[in-house]
């Protein structure tokens, strides 16, 4: 767990090489943020395998590397849940996971690739990442087996000394710098209105029975990627009192696909209602909604107060341990909980917008509303 330009991606080729090497017909898992990543960073990369043995062979169709006495690695993502459907059927003695704070899925990845973890007599994983604070990093990190090496940026003798004194320059001393030079795991952030131990108190494995369900939608302006992502949450209030955060299927799509998303998380979840923030698009959300089940009742919602006012009484109930997460699939949503403080003038966070409309929908009312 290292610094930017501590050279862990090396550390991660060397070491696989190092195995295939030394364990003949040995199978290997490399597993990155993506199965790009893979293959440009862990294979193609400056620093990746090609680089560190040439003498291995790659087939970039599909994906696998062959070495002279017979190992032989396959590349994954870890980005969509069929990322983790890939990883049901391979075993291995060894599994490199590149940027595992950066996985998307990472515990559907991790869960699946530790079933097939099960070769030779010592099966084991090497993990090169970034710290971010995310749930299943934190839970590895404190496992007993877990061995940690830990690296700055300023330890890797071969970074030129202008690219150090810039980098350090720009954010030495700030919290990016911390995270991303220092390599320390930052778990809140001043001024932001959850922190990571208090959703983690609040957490539970299971929700109790649920009188309501609804699922919130924060649309944006598009599926570009220059547009934030559609916000869609689904929440529930037990008898209670207590809400309890069910899913987060956020992704960057186009109305029709958002749509779709957010009416098959309604009947998946038989959930009572959707509600939308309207301002951006108007009726045309409502709408949209329609066309894929015209059955399906809407509540709009409109955001007239500023997303900080909106927002605090929300995280009043997490601090008086009322609202509760549901498992620990929602890696993303909390990161944007623990990291937006209100009036930075950061972008608009769509999944905790989604969280704050289906929480306040459940258990505080609104009077900016309208039913269509």
């Amino acid at each position: 767990m290292a610094g930017r330009g501590t050279g862990k991606t090396d550390a991660g080729a060397h070491y696989v090489d190092f195995f295939a090497r030394q364990h003949a017909n040995s199978r290997i898992g490399i597993i990155a943020p993506t199965t790009g990543d893979a293959r440009a960073l862990c294979v193609e990369g400056e620093t990746g395998l090609l680089n560190a043995n040439p003498s291995i062979l790659f087939n970039r169709s599909w994906g696998e590397l062959r070495w002279p006495n017979g190992s032989r690695a396959q590349l994954f993502g870890a980005y969509a849940p069929d990322d983790a459907e890939r990883l049901r059927g391979p075993q291995h003695h060894l599994v490199w996971c590149d940027e595992f704070a950066s996985w998307r899925q990472a515990k559907q990845c991790w869960d699946m690739m530790r079933l097939g973890l099960r070769l030779g007599s010592r099966p084991r994983v090497v993990i090169t990442t970034t710290p971010k604070p995310r749930p299943k990093l934190l839970e590895l990190l404190k496992d007993p087996r877990t061995v940690l090496t830990t690296a700055h940026t300023d330890d890797n003798p071969h970074l030129h000394p202008d690219v150090r004194a810039e980098l350090y320059s720009q954010y030495g001393g700030t919290r990016l710098g911390r995270q991303e030079l220092a390599a320390e795991i930052l778990t809140d952030v001043p001024g932001a209105l959850w922190t990571r131990d208090k959703l983690e108190e609040n957490r539970v494995r299971e929700h109790p029975a649920l009188v309501r369900i609804v699922v919130a939608i924060d649309p944006s302006g598009g599926s570009t990627e220059g547009h934030a992502e559609v916000g869609i949450v689904a929440a529930g209030r037990a008898a209670d009192g207590h809400g309890y955060v069910l899913r987060d299927v956020s992704e960057r799509l186009a109305p029709e696909r958002w749509a779709r998303r957010a009416v098959q998380l309604y009947h998946e979840l038989k959930a009572d209602r959707i509600v939308a923030e309207k301002n951006f698009g108007g009726d045309m959300v409502s709408y949209t909604i329609k066309t894929i089940d015209p059955n399906v009742p809407v509540k709009l919602v409109s955001a007239s107060r500023g997303k900080q006012l909106r927002a605090e009484p929300v995280s009043a109930l997490d601090e008086q341990g009322r609202v509760h997460h549901v498992g620990t699939d929602l890696a993303t949503l909390e990161d944007q909980l623990c990291s937006w403080v209100p009036d930075s003038g950061d972008p608009s966070p769509d999944r905790l917008d989604a969280r704050v409309w289906a929480i306040t929908e459940l258990m505080l009312g609104n009077a900016e509303v309208r039913f269509v």
